[in-house]
């Protein structure tokens, strides 16, 4: 019997801390519940031929007219540019052996996305052309210069009137938003322990099993969908944080996806828009 008793006790411990580390953040009463109901063209609704490339001004412009959201990434220049673009350097898209932080904005002007007349966009371009016509998700890439980051991309964002969130891989950036703008949807990436290999082992534990969400205090958790963990991300979901669900593809069953995530990320095909 007093085993059965402190294993018990063991187990309301366990989900007492599980509870206290993965609570999400007091959303505002102003939240727009868009953000939940929105599938997300990841880098926009580019194509697998790459004829639209990712995270061009034409993806987003394809996103708008589909009445899709979009994702996108953002990251600095030496000059303090806020550009939409993936990769930290230039090869795979571009074909040049450079780093986008150690380029200016001018530089950046002279390549092209994958042999395309598309070019590198400003963050603010982006926004102009969206202008409200679809949901947002903003994933800042960490950096050397990830404060500088946080608070160019923060002050774009203050003057925009659309729905949008944030999100990073990074939670150090998460924390940011939390404490400089608490106000802004903020969500943290993650993905499976696998996802981590190379990194030390108490990264990769602290990163997937979200208990850094203890400093961040994230509004949703957008995990890798393949590597979902139902009892942590349900327990998660329980106390009132969003899921959105990365990334989506067409050899997936994106009808299961969508009913367990709140939103999800899809590229290369063209899903169903929710009624």
């Amino acid at each position: 019997m007093i085993y059965l008793q402190i294993a018990i006790c063991a187990a309301a411990a366990l989900l007492i801390i599980n509870m206290l580390l993965l609570a999400p953040g007091r959303f505002s009463k102003d939240i727009n519940p868009v953000l939940w109901r929105t599938l997300y063209a990841h880098r926009g609704l580019h194509t697998k031929d790459k004829l639209v490339p990712e995270n061009s001004m034409a993806a987003f412009s394809a996103a708008v007219h589909a009445g899709y959201g979009m994702e996108l990434d953002v990251q600095i220049t030496a000059d303090d540019k806020i550009v939409v673009f993936h990769d930290d350097d230039l090869k795979r898209v571009c074909g040049v052996d450079k780093k986008i932080i150690d380029c200016t904005y001018e530089e950046l002007t002279r390549y092209r996305l994958h042999d395309t007349a598309e070019t590198i966009p400003l963050f603010s371009d982006v926004l102009g052309l969206v202008n409200g016509r679809g949901a947002l998700i903003v994933e800042l890439k960490t950096s050397r210069r990830r404060k500088t980051l946080c608070e160019k991309t923060a002050a774009i964002l203050d003057e925009y009137k659309g729905p949008y969130c944030i999100e990073s891989f990074d939670p150090r950036i998460v924390h940011w938003f939390k404490k400089h703008r608490p106000r802004m949807v903020r969500g943290q990436l993650s993905a499976g322990r696998k996802n981590y290999r190379g990194q030390p082992l108490y990264q990769g534990l602290l990163l997937s099993g979200l208990y850094t969400n203890i400093v961040t205090r994230p509004h949703f958790v957008a995990y890798k969908h393949e590597d979902v963990k139902k009892m942590k991300l349900g327990l998660y979901r329980l106390l009132g944080g969003k899921l959105f669900g990365w990334t989506v593809r067409d050899i997936d069953d994106s009808a299961y996806i969508r009913r367990y995530f709140d939103a999800v990320i899809f590229e290369f095909f063209r899903p169903a828009l929710r009624q």
